[in-house]
């Protein structure tokens, strides 16, 4: 991965979001990924799905979030995060990745914002990477709603990247057959994320950018 992506600041609806773009030699497509609720573009999975996609000759955009560039730690509402993304990647499209094919996704609420916005961002196929299916029931509340309605809306090629202990992931029962177990890691990969986990991360997105 470059070491010194370009840093793009772009307008949206709810403030300045930064694009952090690492240029292929010769692209034949481009990858537009954004970060989680907790965390920002550095996660592990992020940057070895970078590594994996300048391998493979697809520049790859990591989007920080109007609320993360301003220094906000909470969430922004999902319909602030869908509209800004689809102004990041409007931009993108028309800008800097203009002429290439455009792949969309990110890491757990990142890959949700993708999901949801894939009609309007006329994404070519969805990377998600720790999708939060199904966040566990807190102590006396009542059980939180599944995100399945997001993944099952989704037309395009889908492939979903998770931690085989993932709690809030995809169940072996949904029909989501592209899902691949990373072995031995929760939703966060934080835990001993070794070299041979972040190169199965990194083969999967491979192939994946290749057909889709």
């Amino acid at each position: 991965m470059t070491s010194e992506p370009t840093i793009v600041q772009i307008d949206t609806p709810h403030g300045e979001a930064r694009a952090h773009l690492h240029h292929a030699g010769d692209p034949r497509a481009a990858l537009v990924l954004g970060h989680g609720a907790g965390g920002g573009v550095a996660a592990p999975d992020l940057v070895a799905a970078t590594g994996a996609g300048l391998e493979a000759h697809v520049t790859v955009a990591l989007v920080e979030q109007p609320y993360r560039v301003a220094g906000r730690r909470s969430q922004a509402p999902a319909r602030q995060l869908d509209a800004a993304w689809e102004a990041v990647v409007d931009h993108l499209r028309e800008g800097e990745l203009a002429g290439l094919r455009v792949l969309t996704g990110g890491r757990s609420a990142g890959a949700r914002v993708a999901c949801r916005t894939a009609s309007a961002t006329g994404t070519e196929g969805i990377l998600c990477l720790a999708f939060p299916l199904q966040p566990p029931r807190r102590a006396g509340g009542k059980p939180s709603p599944s995100r399945l309605p997001e993944l099952e809306a989704v037309t395009v090629p889908l492939l979903i990247v998770q931690g085989e202990r993932d709690r809030f992931g995809i169940g072996a029962r949904h029909r989501f057959e592209e899902s691949i177990q990373v072995f031995g890691h929760d939703n966060s990969y934080s835990v001993r994320c070794s070299r041979r986990i972040v190169e199965r991360i990194g083969l999967s997105v491979q192939t994946f950018v290749h057909y889709a």
